[in-house]
Parts: structure tokens; C-alpha cells; sequence
């Protein structure tokens, strides 16, 4: 008879942001981030996203303490890097919860509530009126 491997410890976290969900899993590693089965550096393009999703693992020194495994829907990448901030952010709080403090006051437990105004009728956008002439 064979044993039994040993599980891994594994946090989730679901983070949103404007109209992108992340579903996130910390389990122990050396810090590697994998979003939607590619690495962060080919995921994401520009170099303030990735430092915007390594932002709480940064603040609570467990960078190279956890991988993180992040899989996220909808919205642009803006809004996907900040899902996946607040999904890391919310499963490292079920890791420990001594971070809470540090976290909450940088803001990264606070689901970000501004949302894209929807188009009222008669305009060409939210607040855009057709373009007016009197002749």
C-alpha cells in the first residue's frame, strides 16, 4: 500500500474589480504567479500591473513564500490587475490573519465600488450629448 502524498496548503481569495472577477489559490511555494495558465510577465504586458498585483505579497513579505494561481474573467487588464490584488489580498487574510491591519490600511481589502455609468437614451454615451448646431 502506497501513502498518501501530503496535500498543500491552499488559501482562495476572489477578488473584483469594475467588471473583472479573480479567483485566486495561494499554495505554498517560492513565489511564482500564474494567471489563467500563463506567468505574470507574459500575462500581463505592462509593468505597473505586475507590480499592482505583487502589491500585498510585497507589503506582508511572503512574496517568495506562496505561489499564487489566479484565474480571472472579464473586464481589461487595468481591472483584471486589480481583481487579482484584491483576491491575493483577501486569501492572504485566511493565511494569517495579523496581516488584516497592514492590509486594510493600504486599502487592499476594500473592493473598489466605481463601476462604468450606463449609457443613458438620447445621449451617445453616459453623459455625452449629440453635438448641437443652430444652423
Amino acid at each position: 500500500m502506497s501513502k498518501a502524498k501530503s496535500e498543500k496548503v491552499v488559501f482562495y481569495g476572489t477578488g473584483r474589480r469594475k467588471k473583472a472577477i479573480a479567483r485566486v489559490r495561494l499554495v505554498d511555494g517560492n513565489g511564482k504567479i500564474t494567471i489563467n495558465g500563463k506567468d505574470i510577465d507574459e500575462y500581463l504586458g505592462m509593468e505597473t500591473l505586475k507590480v499592482i498585483v505583487k502589491q500585498p505579497l510585497v507589503l506582508t513579505n511572503t512574496l517568495d513564500k506562496y505561489d499564487v494561481i489566479a484565474t480571472v474573467v472579464g473586464g481589461g487588464y487595468t481591472g483584471q490587475a486589480g481583481a487579482i490584488r484584491h483576491g491575493i489580498s483577501r486569501a492572504l487574510l485566511q493565511a494569517n490573519g495579523e496581516f488584516r491591519l497592514s492590509l486594510k490600511q493600504n486599502g487592499f481589502l476594500t473592493r473598489d465600488s466605481r463601476m462604468k455609468e450606463r449609457k443613458k437614451y438620447g445621449l451617445k454615451k453616459a453623459r455625452r450629448a449629440p453635438q448641437f448646431s443652430k444652423r
